[in-house]
């Protein structure tokens, strides 16, 4: 099975992988908070405040954690729309192509947004973050619209 198989081998299969893939950039945007955390030479007793630590970080490593913070907002307002999308691809068959693009870019956009958001890049960053919620709101809009006339 190709990959391209698996992620379309039903109707709600967009939506399931779109909601695995943004917990996959939640997960991701670790990595540079990691290396930040290493550069401000973390050390155990830091456990006792992690978030003291930041004033040591790097002015990378404090947009590091600034983009972390968002993967969790982003999270929360993408993950309800996927399930959404689901649900309507499961009840009323498959939602416009449309639908199926904005669920596999907003994982993909999340990765590049936490990219420029590291690597100071103010443009691409907020380009990034409105082209994702924008996705976001076709999952809503499209699996409300298919729920409601279906």
């Amino acid at each position: 099975m190709s990959l391209l198989q698996l992620f379309t081998a039903t109707d709600a299969a967009p939506y399931a992988w779109s909601l695995v893939l943004a917990g996959g950039t939640v997960v991701a945007s670790i990595i540079p908070l990691g290396a930040a955390r290493s550069a401000a030479n973390f050390e155990m007793k830091d456990m006792a405040a992690p978030r003291a630590m930041f004033e040591r970080f790097p002015a990378w490593g404090k947009r590091a954690s600034w983009a972390h913070q968002n993967s969790f907002e982003a999270f929360t307002l993408h993950a309800p729309a996927a399930v959404l999308a689901l649900i309507a691809a499961l009840h009323t068959g498959p939602l416009p192509r449309l639908a199926v693009t904005a669920a596999f870019l907003h994982p993909a956009l999340r990765l590049a947004y936490i990219a420029a958001y590291v690597g100071n890049v103010p443009p691409v960053r907020g380009l990034c973050w409105a082209t994702g919620l924008l996705c976001s709101g076709i999952l809503y809009s499209e699996g409300l619209k298919a729920l409601l006339n279906g």
